[in-house]
């Protein structure tokens, strides 16, 4: 297998399902889940996944050309290392999803979804992230890379989200996460069903969804706008140089959700408003029949608004920029 994007997306499994090179063993183990493991002891594992919205489809390019170095034998590999196409056929129909948002159905929330197809298909990544896991060394550092790009653009071009986690973050982690060009993090503080905080609570991984850009159909994507992302992961998968550290990001963490519960609910942002965009406090974000959604703190930004989600599902997010002098209003 050469290319692992082109098999992927063809539906069908290589012919040849293993093989190796000089430098790796590498194995097919479901459709777009492919297992590489070095040949010389490693003592990080590490997973990395994009695709996970089937519309997102510049870091799904960018993953397959650091790939292909590794299944050609041109390039060592320094970790065990799992890469997952999260939703191939999504991918396929240049869809965000099918049916169902997968990225609001790990931790087993899936099993909420009645005989859905993309259900299954996070029971499968579940199991296959659990199993690589399993497989750890006791001294082998975790990590967990979700590559994405957003919906709408962006005050900060590339930035990274944090699940919520009672451990610190290790050094090293942020410290490639400022090398990988991003520009902000953005710490929850409670759970949620993505695949970041399914590693990060289960299984104790250093996991981060990168946003790098706005998303676009395969063949449009700039991925030189990524060139930092990719020099930093290659420099993790092939034991090259980090990239020098020009800034570090600043760092945001949710204050509060916007939650979509009924039919009646209006988003009070236009459709070009960007991601971290400031609101003064006071200000009506949205309203959901008697429910309503006001800016508490002295500034709060949004992040993801989206007034499309389905029922009971996260229809933005509303951040404070740590460092900065906050005083919620009077409930």
């Amino acid at each position: 297998m050469q290319d692992f994007l082109q098999q992927t997306l063809s539906g069908r499994a290589p012919r040849k399902r293993k093989g190796e090179t000089a430098h790796l063993h590498w194995q097919w183990l479901d459709h777009g889940i492919l297992l590489m493991e070095p040949k010389e002891k490693a003592l990080q594992a590490m997973v990395i996944s994009a695709g996970i919205h089937g519309n997102e489809t510049a870091p799904v390019e960018m993953l397959n050309q650091l790939l292909l170095p590794l299944l050609n034998g041109e390039k060592p590999l320094q970790q065990r290392l799992l890469v997952i196409l999260g939703n191939p056929i999504a991918l396929k129909a240049g869809k965000r999803y099918m049916h169902y948002d997968i990225n609001r159905l790990f931790g087993g929330r899936w099993q909420q979804i009645v005989d859905g197809d993309e259900a299954h298909r996070v029971l499968h990544l579940e199991q296959a992230v659990e199993t690589f896991w399993q497989a750890c060394e006791v001294d082998e550092t975790r990590w967990h890379l979700d590559l994405h790009t957003a919906i709408r653009g962006s005050y900060h071009t590339r930035f990274g989200v944090m699940p919520q986690s009672d451990r610190p973050w290790p050094p090293a982690f942020l410290d490639w996460l400022a090398a990988a060009g991003m520009e902000a993090l953005v710490f929850h503080r409670a759970p949620a069903g993505t695949f970041t905080h399914f590693s990060c609570e289960h299984f104790a991984a250093a996991s981060c969804t990168l946003e790098l850009g706005k998303a676009l159909p395969f063949g449009k994507n700039d991925l030189s706008q990524f060139s930092a992302a990719q020099q930093a992961l290659a420099a993790l998968l092939y034991g090259e140089a980090l990239p020098d550290i020009t800034q570090r990001p600043k760092h945001y963490r949710v204050a509060q959700q916007i939650t979509r519960k009924s039919e009646s609910f209006v988003l009070h942002m236009g459709s070009d408003t960007l991601n971290f965009t400031a609101f003064p406090q006071g200000t009506l974000l949205a309203e959901d029949g008697e429910t309503r959604y006001y800016v508490q703190q002295a500034r709060e930004y949004v992040l993801f608004p989206n007034p499309n989600v389905a029922l009971g599902l996260r229809a933005g997010l509303m951040l404070i920029e740590e460092g900065e002098q906050t005083q919620a209003l009077p409930l």
